[in-house]
Order: structure tokens, then C-alpha cells, then sequence
């Protein structure tokens, strides 16, 4: 494949006779991928440090936040997202030496706040990530404490973005005792003993720090009193991986290394730290499989593996002969997807039966204990701790009920509300419902429709479909604000859990993935037609959304069947799928895409739904707003940049085409709440006025 690259440009003209778009120059650039040319017009978007792309988002910005800000309910939204978003949110506790941690915010907060309590039960502030940055854009990623408490390493994201820091502190005085490690990317802190600790990170690239490509990651070990410098690298160095992460056992006896190409299947390694001159072991030596380690006792270690069992189960193996010919099984298969904690001693199976959690308790010799009773049906999380700890903790929610943390007693099985946030939200007043409908090719999908009790199906409520179907991702239910304020305001809101997805294991996975991934879109136009069929909802009251990979299946979808809704929302999404392998560390999801450079079958299939190239002009598309943070580095926002130019230039009908692009924003991870709420709130005004809704009932 290459490029040719003309400076001559021309300015493409929207065609949309009701707005105005700004002008989006149009470059003669050209690939060749298997003898086949593509025109890539609005390539120059791609360069995030020139003020030309600047200057255009400035420009698209002006007129989407001018055509919002005449909504006449934008301002009644906001405010009815801020009143219910303002309650004391407090996290699970957990302990690390003398004290006892937790997350409080107060309700607005951009960012939560650590608390701790001595054994004495003072509380004091420990450590306040709203002072990071005066408009909390620089948000805390991570926090790891030393086995003893009395030293923490915690990183920070600026204004979104993946590159991070990490800074060393003393925990006990909370003084920072050496100048921060930089430049750190996709990263654990993994602490040995009080001496140092292991991180990763790539090399910087050359180039804008926000796009250039990221392919070789390396883990470090660095040692206290030392500097970046010398930071040792320990595996990354003659094995080129694109993904490698260092983790260190609770009884700091083994250093375990993970190492990856892809987002799915893994190497897996191990050393002895207790001998000196011990090597590293290998324990997986392919990445046809997803195995880590949970846990060890002594030498017998427990891992969680998907090679032979598709749900996932646990294993044990000893230390000395640990590859998979050796393997026994702990906890076996089962019909439902495991994803296994551990705490106080005993493992924790967290089954998901039609995206549903279902919770059991074992002993580290396969032993059920009980099967643990949840406070209803939906999704529940936690139970995880230190084997000394005598309490655990977990939490549960759904699309109706706030998130609620819960103590659980190990021993007798019982567990008791630990904390419950009092949200200004009657959830006895809406109603969830499972549904099960069929997809193109026969494949029943799972969907789950939200909304006010006695909802009258004459297809005229506005609805919002949500999708994701990608990476062995399971969307479970979770309680949102946001969906909250969309329901109280009349909203159905509809997940369906698309194949691509985790909620089935592996083999669902892999069916939505590369020359699969038609399936996905297939599913979630199913899930629409259903609404549709059951008089939920109709076109004219229809939206779609779906972010990062979920904002490639509304790309997609909407090109495809773009009379299927009135309304398309598109967010940080994988837009461009001949070029998204080029940026940062994009090249990692092959697994679930494939590239263009593989063969000219999948250069041609992914060309083929790629929603860049497949807007066509003359086409009448939904109202359509993108959103993308200008501080992306997971997905680019030269993806949303060039798909809302292509539609601009295209668009046939009257329908508008925005694109909101957040300033000093990412990918999502660590967005202030201030920003959150502003972008929901334009998100549900936009969508509502898109739909010919003109006030919002009192």
C-alpha cells in the first residue's frame, strides 16, 4: 500500500441547504491497497498539531455549539442532570498498613476524592485529585501501595490522555519523595517490597505524542532513590510486544509478566523472586488463549484461562511445571461466562447468564461453598481482598437501582448494606425488561428495554438503542444519571448485548470479528427493527449510540440502513477502518478487525463497511452529532473529524450533521464531571429536538 499526496485542495461545499458548515478543505490523496486506489481526501485532519486542524475544530465548534444553545430545553436538561447527579457517592473501603481507604465525592466533584481513617477512627483528606488541575481535566488513573502501606505510587492523566504519571509518595506523612516517572502508557504499578516497583510504557514516538503509533511496550522496574534513567527494563527489551504488564503475587514471592500482540490472547511468565538467580519461566508460550494469574499458595498457582473452556474456568498448577499439559482443573467450565475474584482466603465465580451476574463461593481446593444471594437481577461486582481480611465487600446495580455497596462475612455467607446513595430517582416508577430477538442469520440476542411503568407502545416515545458488540466486552446493567434524566423525560433506553461481545465467552466473541463483524451490525439493526415491529418506538423516534468500538457500529449501522433511525450518535469511535492500525496503539486490535494490509479479501471487507468511505452523496442520513475529545489517544479524533466532514459534504437532506469535539478531553477515562454533564446534557437536547420535540413536559 501507498500514498500519493497532492497540495493542490479544493473547498467541498455542504449541500445541506439548511446550515451553514464551515469549509473543509478536500486534498488529492490517494492509497493503493492490491491494485485498488482510495481516495482519502481529508487526510490533513489527521495532523492534530497544525493550526489548520485547529482552526477547523474551532470552527465546528462554533456552529455546533451555536445550533445547541438555541435548543429552548438544553438549560432544563443540564440543570435536571446536575440536581440528580449532586449526592455523596462513598466506595468501598479497603485497608493498606495502619489505615483504611475510600472515595467520596460530595456529588459535583469533577474527580473523587481519597479519604482514609487510622484505627482509631479519625478521618482525614489524603489526597484530592480536583487540585491537580483548576478545571479537573488531570484526573487520578491508578494508586498501588507498598505490601506494608507505608508507600504509594499513583498516576495521573492530563486533560484525558493515556500517557501518564506516576508519583511517589510517602504514605504515612503524604510527602512526595522523588520527582515523577513520565512519559507512561497502558500501565500497573506493581510494588516489591519498599524498595521499587514495575510499570510499562513504548518508547515516545516521534511525531504528535496524541497519534504517532505506539507498537513496543516495555516493562521497567524502577528503584527508589534512583533515576528514570536507570530504570531497568525487564522484558520488552529482544521480545517485541505490543502489550506487556508486570503484576506481583500478594505474598511477593513471584514476579508474573503477561505479554500480547493483540487485545486478546497472551504469553504468560513467572519468576521465582526468592532466588537471585532464578529465570524467568515460560507458562504459555502462544497467544491463542487469555490466562493470568489469580492467585498462589506456596507454589501451587491458580489461573484463569480460556485455552479448552470458552467461559473461561480456574486452574492449578505447580510452580516447577507449570505449562498447560500440567494444568487441573479448580473450578471447571460451566454453561456461563467466569470471572473469578479472590478474598479472605476463598475464590469468588462471577457467572454472567444472559448479562447477568450470578455469584459463587469456593475454597482454593474447588470446593463450593455457597452460592451467594444478590439483592436482585443485575450486575454485581467486587468481593475481591487481601487473605486476611475478614470483610469483604461488593456492589450491585442495574438500570433502575443506583449503584449500592454492600459488607459481605465470609464465613456465614451473609451480607448487609454497607452504603446506599440516597439519588433523587423513584425507581419503583420505571420498569426492565429482558427480551430475547432474533438477528438476520437466526442468532437470538439478548436486549434489555428500560422505561416508565405504564409506557403506551404507540411507537411514538423517543428511544435511545445503545451498542457496543466488540473486544469480549460484556455490557451489563448499570445504573446511569444520564439514562435516568432520559426516562424521567419520557426516553425508552434499550442495550443490546450484540455478538462481538463477552457475554456468551469466546465463541460469541468471535463472532463479530473481522470478516464476521457484519454480524454485529446486523444484530443491532435487528434490535431497532424490533423496537419498531413491538410499537416501542418507530423511525422518527429512534436513536443510536455506541462509544469507541460501539461508536464504529453507529457509524456503520447508519450508513447501512440509514432510514432505520431519526437520530445517530456516534462517540470517540473507530471510524476510518483502512487506517485506524496506524494510530497509537491501533495496530493492537487486529484480532477483532484485521487490517487492510492483510490480505485484499480483508482490505475489501473492511472497506466495504468502513463508515469513512461508505457515506454516499445524495443520501438523506439522520441528525447526526459526533463527540471526540481533542486529547484522544486511544482513538484518534481525525476519525470523527473525517467521518462528520464526509457527511457534511454528502448529506441530502435537511437533517443536521455536528460534531462536538470536547477541548482538553480523551477518550472518556477520567472526564470531569462537569464536562460529563455537559455533554449529556447536549447529547438528550440534541437528540430530543432532532425528533421534533419542542418542550419537555414539567
Amino acid at each position: 500500500m501507498f500514498a500519493i499526496v497532492c497540495v493542490i485542495s479544493v473547498n467541498a461545499q455542504p449541500t445541506s441547504s439548511s446550515f451553514a458548515y464551515p469549509e473543509t478543505k478536500k486534498e488529492v490523496v490517494k492509497d493503493t491497497y492490491f491494485g485498488t486506489d482510495v481516495n482519502d481526501p481529508y487526510r490533513w485532519l489527521e495532523d492534530d498539531r497544525s493550526a489548520e486542524t485547529g482552526a477547523w475544530v474551532k470552527a465546528q465548534n462554533e456552529v455546533t455549539f451555536g445550533y445547541l444553545s438555541q435548543i429552548p430545553f438544553r438549560n432544563q436538561i443540564k440543570e435536571r442532570l446536575e440536581k440528580l447527579w449532586n449526592y455523596e457517592r462513598i466506595s468501598a473501603p479497603f485497608k493498606e498498613g495502619n489505615y483504611t481507604y475510600f472515595y467520596r465525592n460530595n456529588g459535583l466533584q469533577n474527580q473523587s476524592v481519597i479519604y482514609r481513617k487510622d484505627k482509631s477512627g479519625k478521618e482525614e483528606l489524603f489526597l484530592d485529585p480536583n487540585t491537580f488541575a483548576t478545571d479537573g481535566t488531570t484526573s487520578l488513573a491508578d494508586i498501588s501501595f507498598s505490601k506494608d502501606g507505608s508507600l504509594m505510587a499513583y498516576s495521573i492523566s492530563e486533560g484525558g490522555s493515556d500517557w501518564n504519571k506516576i508519583i511517589i509518595m510517602d504514605a504515612v506523612s503524604k510527602k512526595v519523595l522523588e520527582s515523577p516517572i513520565v512519559d507512561v502508557k497502558f500501565s500497573g504499578i506493581a510494588w516489591l517490597g519498599n524498595d521499587g516497583f514495575f510499570y510499562s510504557s513504548y518508547d515516545k514516538p516521534e511525531g504528535s505524542e496524541l497519534s504517532a503509533k505506539t507498537d513496543e511496550h516495555k516493562l521497567y522496574y524502577h528503584k527508589l532513590g534512583t533515576t528514570q534513567k536507570e530504570d531497568k527494563i525487564v522484558f520488552g527489551l529482544n521480545e517485541k510486544r505490543r502489550y506487556i504488564s508486570g503484576a506481583i503475587s500478594e505474598d511477593q514471592h513471584y514476579l508474573i509478566i503477561t505479554a500480547a500482540n493483540s487485545t486478546t490472547g497472551n504469553e504468560l511468565y513467572i519468576r521465582d523472586l526468592n532466588d537471585p538467580n532464578s529465570k524467568l519461566e515460560t507458562i504459555v508460550a502462544n497467544f491463542d488463549s487469555n490466562n493470568y494469574i489469580i492467585d498462589n499458595i506456596g507454589t501451587k498457582l491458580f489461573i484463569v484461562t480460556n485455552l479448552n473452556a470458552p467461559n473461561q474456568k480456574v486452574v492449578t498448577v505447580d510452580f516447577k511445571n507449570p505449562t498447560p499439559e500440567n494444568w487441573k482443573d479448580c473450578i471447571a467450565e460451566t454453561d456461563y461466562v467466569l470471572s473469578p475474584t479472590t478474598g479472605a482466603g476463598y475464590l469468588f465465580a462471577n457467572y454472567m447468564k444472559d448479562a447477568i451476574s450470578q455469584v459463587k463461593q469456593y475454597d482454593y481446593d474447588g470446593k463450593l461453598v455457597r452460592e451467594i444471594s444478590l439483592p436482585g437481577i443485575g450486575s454485581a461486582g467486587g468481593f475481591g481482598g487481601k487473605k486476611t481480611e475478614t470483610e469483604l465487600y461488593f456492589s450491585f446495580s442495574n438500570y433502575l437501582t443506583p449503584g449500592t455497596i454492600y459488607s459481605f462475612d465470609p464465613k456465614s455467607g451473609t451480607s448487609k448494606v454497607y452504603e446506599k446513595p440516597k439519588v433523587d430517582f423513584n425507581s419503583d416508577n420505571y420498569e426492565s425488561k429482558q427480551v430475547f430477538y432474533t438477528s438476520k442469520d437466526g442468532t437470538k440476542i439478548p436486549m434489555i428495554i428500560n422505561h416508565k411503568k405504564g409506557l403506551k407502545l404507540d411507537g411514538k416515545n423517543p428511544t435511545i438503542l445503545y451498542g457496543y458488540g466488540g473486544f469480549n466486552v460484556s455490557i451489563t446493567p448499570n445504573f446511569s444519571v444520564a439514562n435516568a434524566v432520559w426516562m424521567e423525560n419520557g426516553g425508552i433506553y434499550a442495550v443490546a448485548n450484540l455478538r462481538g461481545g463477552g457475554e456468551y465467552g469466546k465463541k460469541w466473541h468471535d463472532a463479530g470479528t473481522q470478516q464476521k463483524k457484519q454480524n454485529v451490525f446486523d444484530d443491532f439493526i435487528a434490535a431497532g427493527e424490533y423496537l419498531i415491529a413491538q410499537k416501542y418506538t418507530s423511525s422518527d423516534y429512534l436513536a443510536i449510540r455506541g462509544g469507541s468500538n460501539g461508536g464504529l457500529l453507529v457509524g456503520a449501522v447508519m450508513t447501512q440502513r440509514p432510514d432505520l433511525m431519526k437520530v445517530a450518535l456516534p462517540a470517540v469511535g473507530v471510524l476510518d477502518m483502512l487506517r485506524y492500525h496506524t494510530f497509537t496503539a491501533g495496530a493492537g486490535w487486529a484480532y477483532d478487525y484485521g487490517t487492510a494490509n492483510d490480505s485484499k479479501e480483508m482490505f475489501s471487507y473492511l472497506k466495504n463497511y468502513s463508515p469513512v468511505h461508505n457515506v454516499k452523496k445524495g443520501v438523506k442520513y439522520p441528525a447526526t452529532l459526533v463527540t471526540t475529545g481533542d486529547h484522544d489517544d486511544r482513538v484518534v479524533p481525525a476519525h470523527s473529524f473525517k467521518f462528520a466532514a464526509e457527511l457534511q459534504a454528502k448529506q441530502a437532506g435537511e437533517n443536521p450533521v455536528l460534531i462536538r469535539i470536547d477541548v482538553n478531553a480523551g477518550h472518556g477515562a477520567g472526564k470531569p464531571i462537569s464536562k460529563t454533564i455537559e455533554e449529556n446534557a447536549d447529547v438528550q437536547a440534541f437528540t430530543l429536538y432532532s425528533m421534533g420535540i419542542k418542550e419537555l413536559k414539567k
